[in-house]
């Protein structure tokens, strides 16, 4: 069989694995987009690397669009196998899909009209609202640690990752010329101690490991620290600069992690008295998902549950969907939290709350977790004097902040404890993907510390022999 890296090699976005077996049939392990590349976004989103038509089945990892994103883009150029993933992960990518198509639906529209200005071919669309309809149709719901024969030579079981809700490893069993191959696909790694999930679990040997390493270079603060750092900076800049506090977070994920630790300020009697928005349609309905799957939180939410029923609420906290509502608030100067998607700040509400905020001192822009290179969320972190939005140049007088520690992703000490069930001499290749080349090769040369001999980190459509 074969292994071929068609995304999420040596970049973070876009995660794309195709194992082809000798028999013929083919397996892809997730189907991203790629994002915040800049011009080169759509041109790679529409390279799948690999006829559609001939993938039998999608093992995904987890709802995040990097890694769910162009499965209606597969069904509209002839996919019609298998889609398998846990049941919060296909309640998740139900939503995400659909959000997507849409959104791509907007913005084709609006780079439309200046192309028939300019006398220019029209664009399309990766997919329509249609193929995220179609898409959902091909799922398969797997719980965790159950066993399922996919066909009479595929086995599949998932194992909690930690990373969101629904996330998982993805371990599959393929007999090949009577004997068996143990195959391992981390999707992205959660945090041990995370404050909402359960721990990352120990999941069975293997022959292959195909592992993230987007923090195999970091260290994260403690999780307990961006609590202490997110009051800070609402102290800062709403108590005392009587600003707005502008928190760029993904739908899926980090903005309930963010919904957690207010509502335990105020559980505490330290949340300050404010409005806190929620102003993304796609955030609100994500969190009530998150919700549904309480079975994937951790003891200590658990507990708080049997006290507190909605550990995603607080006094203050509003939730926007309506759009003129959203553009209220650019025309509303008091000072209050306004959490709102993308979290690379690339698109979405938050983009235009950022380029309505950012030339006023009062107010501060939040970036807590990874950003692509060249996306706005990335630019602002390095403290730019000026940065371009929406085609326009901005003069950056707003407070431009950071806590890394709100990252959902494992940091390296995380990544080894992960793989520390493992036997290192029975493992025959770890292929290290979805990471920046310096964050992998420094990830590498840690595994070949802990004795993994052969570590690889394959370049984009490239191809591996395995066994």
């Amino acid at each position: 069989m074969k292994i071929a890296f068609h995304g999420a090699a040596q970049t973070v976005t876009g995660s794309k694995h195709l194992l082809s077996l000798n028999n013929g049939k083919k397996i892809l392990f997730d189907c991203g987009m790629f994002q915040g590349m800049g011009k080169e976004t759509d041109i790679s989103n529409r390279n799948l690397g690999f006829r559609a038509d001939e993938v039998d089945y999608v093992f995904l990892s987890h709802a995040h669009v990097d890694h769910s994103g162009l499965l209606p883009y597969m069904v509209k150029n002839g996919f019609t196998g298998k889609i398998y993933a846990t049941p919060a992960t296909v309640d998740i990518v139900d939503a995400l899909l659909l959000d997507s198509a849409n959104i791509q639906k907007q913005d084709i529209k609006f780079l439309n009209k200046k192309r028939i200005q300019e006398d220019k071919r029209l664009l399309e669309p990766l997919y329509t609202e249609e193929d995220a309809r179609k898409t959902m149709e091909l799922f398969a719901s797997l719980d965790y640690n159950t066993p399922c024969r996919v066909d009479e030579d595929i086995e599949l079981e998932f194992f909690d990752v930690g990373h969101i809700v629904g996330s998982a490893t993805v371990y599959v069993k393929i007999r090949e010329n009577g004997k068996f191959t143990r195959i391992a696909f981390s999707g992205d790694v959660g945090r041990y101690g995370d404050p909402i999930l359960r721990s990352p679990r120990e999941f069975p040997q293997v022959d292959y490991m195909i592992m993230e390493s987007t923090y195999g270079n970091k260290l994260h603060d403690s999780t307990e620290t961006y609590a202490v750092r997110l009051k800070k900076n609402i102290m800062e800049t709403c108590m005392q600069k009587k600003g707005k506090l502008i928190i760029p977070a993904f739908s899926v994920g980090r903005t309930q992690e963010l919904l957690y630790a207010l509502n335990k300020l105020e559980v505490s009697g330290e949340l300050p008295d404010l409005d806190y928005y929620v102003d993304s349609p796609l955030s609100t309905s994500i969190t009530g998902i998150v919700k549904k799957h309480s079975e994937c939180f951790n003891k200590e939410v658990q507990k708080l549950m049997k006290i507190d029923s909605d550990p995603f609420d607080f006094k203050g906290l509003k939730f926007i969907t309506d759009k003129r509502k959203s553009q209220e608030l650019n025309n509303d100067y008091k000072p209050c939290v306004i959490i709102s998607a993308s979290g690379m700040a690339e698109a979405g509400r938050v983009k235009h709350h950022i380029a309505n905020s950012i030339d006023n001192w009062r107010n501060t822009i939040l970036i807590i977790g990874y950003c692509e290179p060249q996306s706005l969320g990335a630019r602002l972190k390095q403290h730019p004097e000026e940065v371009g939005i929406f085609g326009e140049k901005h003069i950056v007088k707003a407070d431009i902040q950071t806590i890394d520690s709100m990252s959902a992703h494992a940091d390296y000490n995380d990544l080894c404890q992960y793989l520390s069930c493992q036997d290192s001499r029975e493992v025959k290749q770890v292929f290290v993907v979805h990471g920046e080349p310096e964050a992998q090769i420094e990830f590498k040369n840690r595994l070949i510390k802990k004795g993994f001999q052969d570590v690889i980190i394959p370049k984009i459509h490239e191809e591996f022999g395995l066994g």
